[in-house]
């Protein structure tokens, strides 16, 4: 379990949209490396020496999601990968979106 996500409450529903204040004070409670726009995605590019490894990145990231069944939309160029995270059934963010970007910081800080 990652450190951070002990700060997540454990009886709420992953699922559920998130309000304003919910998404300002999980940005802040995390040393939060994405940006939310308009409250409704979070977005964060990670930049690579090479394609090679940020296409390495790229695979860590799609592994990560099928384990949580939650899939970003990532786009992947030379030495750049963007994701950008949201869940889709609400059209908005919710708890599992902050859990999955803290997910792909920790697989990106081996790189």
């Amino acid at each position: 379990m990652l450190e951070g996500e002990k700060k997540f409450p454990k009886k709420i529903d992953n699922d559920a949209k998130l309000e304003l204040d919910q998404i300002d004070q999980y940005k802040e409670e995390m040393a939060f490396n994405w940006h939310a726009i308009s409250h409704h995605h979070l977005v964060r590019s990670f930049k690579f020496s090479d394609f090679k490894i940020a296409l390495k990145f790229t695979n860590e990231v799609g592994k990560i999601a099928e384990e949580e069944k939650h899939h970003p939309d990532i786009t992947l160029s030379y030495g750049k990968v963007h994701i950008k995270i949201y869940t889709h059934k609400i059209n908005g963010l919710s708890l599992k979106d902050f859990i999955l970007a803290q997910k792909i910081d920790a697989a990106y800080a081996s790189f």
